[in-house]
């Protein structure tokens, strides 16, 4: 066999067992999630029934959850909202910090300012479950216990430095030349800012944005910390208390589980090339 012929079956072989790696990697992925809507479309007497498949398929549990038909979940929409509510401000909050900071440091040419990037990233030195009780006791002595400013605290101090050090990263691609041009046409600092820096910061700001929503969307530890009322804790938190239950109906879990899935699953799906730009971008650039 000639050295040709051997290198095309080595990269025919290679292809195979990467498709088959690829498969096994897929199904693996998928079969938790096969099992969340499996238990959904299943009465709670065939939860712990061995299918594959539901027996006798049925949406009673998503109609459940959407009526808040039982007691566990009489509070969901309030919470899916009070999970909204502090994504949202979350992502408003890092963003806004964030481009300040990086703009000031960046096209500002303020002194010593890649030890301010340096500094903030050591916030991740220490696990953010280490900090929980101190955060607790920081917002008991601020009387926002059971409030959610609190969370919304947390989640912000946790989400700027990673965002200052992406878009003072990114920054870093865009000529200052522009904000000279925009100088000597009388732009002031503010308007350079919300004129030349922010439009073609999108990219960053997407995928910023996006990934401070999602990390306060999944959060539980502080939210089940420092919120302890039906009504203002958020979603996790509402599902965890299925767990504390004997009688817990595990298709009305997972019904609820998929329905909170949804929005940043969409979300995700409408702006992954401009957020997977974003991080690439942030990543490469010094």
């Amino acid at each position: 066999m000639s050295v040709g012929s051997r290198a095309r079956s080595s990269r025919r072989w290679g292809s195979a067992w990467a498709g088959v790696l690829s498969v096994v990697l897929l199904i693996w992925t998928l079969i938790p999630l096969y099992n969340m809507v499996l238990v959904a479309l299943q009465q709670k007497e065939d939860v712990f029934a061995t299918n594959i498949y539901p027996p006798h398929p049925t949406t009673d549990s998503f109609v459940a959850v959407f009526h808040e038909a039982y007691w566990l979940l009489e509070h969901f929409w309030r919470q899916m909202g009070n999970s909204v509510m502090i994504g949202v401000t979350v992502a408003a909050l890092t963003l806004t910090i964030g481009t300040l900071t990086a703009f000031a440091i960046g096209r500002m040419r303020f002194k010593q300012g890649w030890m301010v990037t340096n500094a903030a990233l050591l916030t991740y030195v220490i696990p953010m479950s280490f900090l929980a009780i101190p955060f607790y006791g920081i917002m008991r002595s601020y009387g926002l216990a059971d409030n959610p400013l609190s969370v919304i605290a947390v989640e912000v101090t946790f989400a700027t430095p990673y965002a200052i050090f992406i878009f003072h990263q990114y920054g870093s691609s865009i000529p200052l030349e522009l904000d000279e041009a925009a100088r000597i046409d009388g732009a002031s600092p503010p308007q350079i800012f919300f004129r030349v820096y922010l439009p073609l910061m999108a990219p960053a700001l997407v995928a910023i944005g996006t990934y401070a929503l999602l990390l306060s969307w999944n959060e539980y530890l502080y939210t089940f910390l420092l919120l302890s009322s039906d009504t203002t804790i958020t979603v996790p938190v509402g599902l965890g208390k299925f767990l504390n239950s004997d009688e817990a109906p595990w298709n009305y879990l997972m019904a609820a589980a998929i329905i909170y899935a949804l929005p940043p699953l969409c979300i995700y799906y409408m702006v992954r090339d401009r957020m997977r730009a974003g991080m690439t971008m942030g990543g490469v650039k010094g």
